[in-house]
C-alpha cells in the first residue's frame, strides 16, 4: 500500500513573533485537513519566526490517486499561504 509524503517549505515575511508564525501554520494545517482529509504536521518546529516546514501524508491503494491528491494539496497550500501572507518556497513529494 503506497504512502504519499509531501513536505512544504514556507517563508512568512510579515511574522514579527512566534505567535504570528503559529497563526499562519495552524490555519494552513486546519484547512488542508478539512479539505483533503490528510495528515498534516509541522515538521521542523524551529524558533525562527519567518520559516516553517509542513509535512502532509496520505495512504491509498492507488498511486495515481495519491499523485493527483498531493498535487492538489500543494496548489491549495500555495493559495492559502499567499492569502495568509506567506510564500511556499519549496516542496518535496515522495511516494513510498
Amino acid at each position: 500500500m503506497p504512502v504519499a509524503l509531501l513536505t512544504l517549505e514556507l517563508t512568512i515575511e510579515h511574522a514579527q513573533s512566534l505567535k504570528d508564525k503559529r497563526q499562519v501554520v495552524r490555519s494552513l494545517k486546519d484547512r488542508l485537513r478539512a479539505k483533503f482529509n490528510v495528515a498534516v504536521a509541522e515538521l521542523d518546529p524551529s524558533n525562527l519566526w519567518n520559516r516553517a516546514t509542513i509535512g502532509v501524508a496520505s495512504v491509498s491503494d492507488s498511486r495515481d490517486y495519491l499523485d493527483g491528491l498531493m498535487k492538489n494539496v500543494e496548489r491549495h497550500a500555495a493559495r492559502v499561504a499567499n492569502n495568509a501572507g506567506a510564500d511556499l518556497t519549496d516542496s518535496f513529494f515522495e511516494l513510498i
